[in-house]
């Protein structure tokens, strides 16, 4: 069974959105999801209880019972478990990162949110984890071109030696209309966006932890000054 941590370390950043939408996407692509959800908030778990149609499983949990959790889901037959892990604390944080095969940095394309993914990276690190960041929330590209602010925070990342998933998700209604009723974008028609999970879920399943490496610098400063 796999295991993903999705990290978001800055307030708003949309983690829980991310956590939720791919397990969707798993699940309608034949994988059977469970999401751990350790944020005190249990927004994941709020999402999904206004689901009318079969998705993925999601149990409130606490980093500490995690690897009991990991346990149970594998011998029930789980394919993936998704750990929604807590905007702050740091010993809830490490239970996840620890059990996991691959962190996802869920960040907006803005300096705060850069610079919380620099400590995360160190944690990661130094637990021997591999991380890749997720952009999230960015302006639509127009006309094929990203916007300024969106290309500084994709230079900051390349500084920070940080790999970065190729699909960028987007600011689009159709993510929070979802969350409402605990379906994903993909159910609700926004082709935008459901292109972009699909994208984003297809690159997670073929990228092998081993194929990724975080080596951040310390961390660029002006390059990643962006709004």
């Amino acid at each position: 069974m796999r295991t993903l941590a999705v990290v978001g370390r800055k307030g708003g950043s949309g983690k829980t959105t991310v956590a939720v939408n791919l397990a969707l996407a798993a699940e309608r692509r034949g994988t059977r999801a469970l999401i751990a959800d350790t944020d005190p908030q249990r927004s994941a778990l709020a999402a999904l209880k206004g689901r009318s149609e079969p998705g993925p499983q999601c149990v409130a949990t606490t980093g500490a019972k995690l690897f009991a959790l990991q346990v149970a889901a594998v011998r029930d037959g789980f394919d993936l478990m998704i750990i929604d892990t807590p905007a702050c604390g740091e010993e809830d944080l490490g239970h996840a990162l620890v059990l996991s095969e691959m962190s996802l940095l869920v960040l907006r394309p803005t300096f705060l949110d850069l610079a919380a993914a620099v400590r995360t990276v160190d944690v990661a690190n130094r637990l021997g984890r591999p991380a890749v960041a997720v952009v999230n929330q960015a302006p639509p590209a127009r006309r094929g071109a990203e916007s300024p602010v969106v290309r500084r925070a994709l230079e900051a990342l390349a500084l920070m030696r940080l790999p970065v998933a190729p699909a960028v998700l987007r600011s689009r209604l159709g993510y929070q209309t979802g969350l409402a009723t605990g379906r994903a974008a993909e159910e609700l028609g926004d082709a935008e966006a459901g292109r972009e999970v699909a994208a984003l879920w297809g690159y997670i399943d073929q990228t092998p932890p081993s194929r990724v490496r975080a080596t951040p610098v310390a961390f660029p400063f002006a390059a990643a000054r962006v709004a």
